[in-house]
Parts: C-alpha cells; structure tokens; sequence
C-alpha cells in the first residue's frame, strides 16, 4: 500500500511543479507561444513521466536500504550512525573559520563549495572507520559496559581484524576457517589485492587465469555468504607492491595479516606486526605422535632408502617404515620410533610390529597341511 502511494505523490508532484513552472520560463520565450494552457499540459506530462521515474528509481534504493537496516546487526548501525555524526561534526568545526573569512564576490561560491565536499570527505571518514573499529566507538560512550570491563581487566581480548593476503585467497582454505568460526572480527580485503587477483585473472598465462578466477570466485563466495563480515578496503596505499602495501595496511589498522607467503610472513614479524601463516596453522593442527605410539597404516610406495617403505597419516603426514619395502600395498600395525620437524612439515619414522608383520606373512605364505 504504501509503495502505489509513494508513486503518486511523486507523479502529482512532478506534474504540479511541471504545470507551475511554465510561468517562470522567460518572457521573450512565453511571448512566442500562442497556447500558455496548452504548454502547461505539456510540461506538467513530463514532469510527471520524470517524477514517475525518479519514484522508481526512490523505491528500488528504498528497498535495498530497508533490507540491509534489517540484516545488519545493531551494535553496527549505532556505531555507523556515530561515525558519521563525528565526522560531520569534525567538517564543520573545520568550517567554521573558513566561512567567517571575507571574500570578494567574484570567488564567493568557494565558501558553499569547500563546505559541501569537506562534509562529504569527513562524512564517509566517519563512517569508514565506524565499519571497521565499530566497537571502539561504543566503548567510548559506553565505558561502564560488561565487555568494556572485562577488556580493561585483561579478561577478554577484542578481536582484531584480519587482512586477507591474495595467496590466502587463492588457497582457499580461508573459507573453511571461517566456517569453523576460527577467524573471529572483521575480515579485510585490500583494493591491491582484488586488482592483484583481476591482474592474474586476465593474464595470458593459464596457470595464473585460473588462479586468479578463483581468487575472484571465492571472494564473491565469501560475500554472498559473510555479507558484513567481509569488508572491502579501498584505501590506494603507495609501494611497490601489493606485499608492502598489505604491510602498510595492517600497521594501520593494528590488523593480523592472513598469508600463506613464508617470506612475506617473516616481514612481517620483523617490523612488529600481528601475522598468521596458514601454513605453520595446519602444522600446528596436526595431531601428535609419540615414539612407541601404534599406528595402522597402508604401505603405499617405497622409500629413499634400501627396504624403506612410506606410509601416511590421515593429515597427510609422511611415515617413513622401516623394512616394509617389500610390503607396499598392504595394511600394517607401525610402532612411532620417532619424528622429525622440519620447515616444510613434519615426517614420522617407525617400524612394523612383530606380530602384524608376522601375521601379513601367513596369509600370504599359509602352510600347508
């Protein structure tokens, strides 16, 4: 009901101001027209037809607004609400001196100017930094609140946000762990990284078209599915390359860096900053073992050496079996006799149990009666 209604007032609104503006057009042009009647209708249509347009166009943004009041949470809102109000506020105490400043005519409209694009500019500050450090502004005018006192006491961390590196993206992995809820906070996506993925997207290469189709496919993913979570920053930093201008980005926003990139993660503790590489993280994921610990594994290939045989874990972890060469293809009871950490994953080392290899012997060799 109230949409139909909203297009009326529009259409009677364009026609009157339509109808009505016929009498301010220039006398020299109404002394050339015989039917003043006739062109008030004229112009009345049209600014119907335009009103009626511009009601639609009203209704569509209308929807979309009322749609994204509706699923944003509320602590964002208010907290967006603030950022602007702040920001307005910041412009025109800004303002103030510059507006009491005497100018002559000819360069008079500078003042109204200069006022419209500085509210502008600090508006969308505001609001920039309210959508991704929304919770600090109402802690500010919240001090006295549950969450507040449990951070001041040490008890309860804020989450930080965490800036998508484009290898992270790539990987993929990165959609699991949201779904897992293990990356709490805003998540960033830096305006070098979509241009880095577009870059590979188009790139003649077919390795890299592919990569960074899919770096661009999994972030409409995240998009469809995070909505809020996922904030695109579209701040243009200066560097050489996406690498120091993600570097740039997390210092600034006090952010952790997301990467699967062992050199750019190393940067990154080097100058001080809040880093997680993907990789160390499944590392650490990885279950332990210990040396006498019994394991059940199929003896997929040989080893390196002579009579090695390999083996692995559920993880993917390699299980390097003494004596099994000559048992490839058939499932064993392994003892761990040790493990071996190294930069690129973990190996384990063990040896086939007596009885299970003795018992793998009679069923290939059964004697007979």
């Amino acid at each position: 009901m109230v949409d139909p209604l909203i297009l009326i007032l529009f259409v009677i609104t364009g026609a009157a101001s339509g109808w009505l503006g016929a009498d301010f057009l220039p006398a020299s042009m109404l002394e050339e027209v015989t039917n003043i009647e006739g062109l008030k209708v004229v112009l009345g249509g049209f600014g119907a037809l335009l009103a009626l347009l511009v009601g639609l166009l009203f209704q569509q943004l209308r929807a979309k607004l009322t749609h994204q009041i509706r699923t944003t949470p509320t602590d964002l809102l208010v907290s967006r609400s603030i950022g602007l109000i702040l920001g307005l506020l910041v412009a025109n105490l800004l303002l103030a001196p510059i507006l009491l400043l005497p100018l002559p005519k000819e360069i008079f409209f500078i003042k109204p100017l200069i006022a419209v694009l500085s509210n502008i500019v600090f508006g969308v500050l505001g609001y920039s930094l309210a959508e991704v450090h929304g919770r600090t502004f109402l802690r500010l005018f919240n001090p006295n609140s549950t969450e507040a006192l449990l951070i001041s006491e040490g008890i309860l961390t804020p989450a930080t946000a965490k800036i998508l590196d484009t290898s992270v993206i790539i990987d993929g992995r990165i959609k699991a762990l949201l779904k897992c809820s293990i990356i709490e906070g805003q998540v960033i996506v830096a305006q070098t990284v979509i241009e880095e993925l577009q870059k590979l997207a188009d790139s003649s290469n077919t390795e890299k078209r592919s990569k960074g189709r899919r770096g661009l496919k999994l972030l409409n993913e995240l998009r469809d599915e995070y909505d809020r979570k996922l904030v695109i920053n579209s701040t243009k930093y200066q560097g050489e390359g996406t690498d120091e201008r993600l570097l740039k980005l997390t210092e600034d926003t006090g952010g952790t860096l997301i990467t699967s990139d062992f050199n750019l993660a190393q940067v990154a503790q080097v100058k001080n900053l809040r880093v997680l590489n993907l990789s160390d993280l499944i590392i650490a994921l990885r279950p332990e073992v210990q040396p006498g610990e019994e394991l059940n594994l199929k003896i997929v290939r040989e080893g390196k050496e002579e009579k090695q045989g390999i083996g692995y874990l559920d993880d993917g972890t390699m299980v390097v079996i003494e004596d099994a060469k000559e048992l490839i293809g058939q499932r064993l009871n392994v003892i761990v006799t040790g493990a071996l950490q190294t930069a690129t994953g973990r190996m384990v080392f063990g040896k086939i149990e007596k009885n299970s290899a003795k018992s793998q012997s009679e069923e290939i060799n059964p004697s007979s009666g």
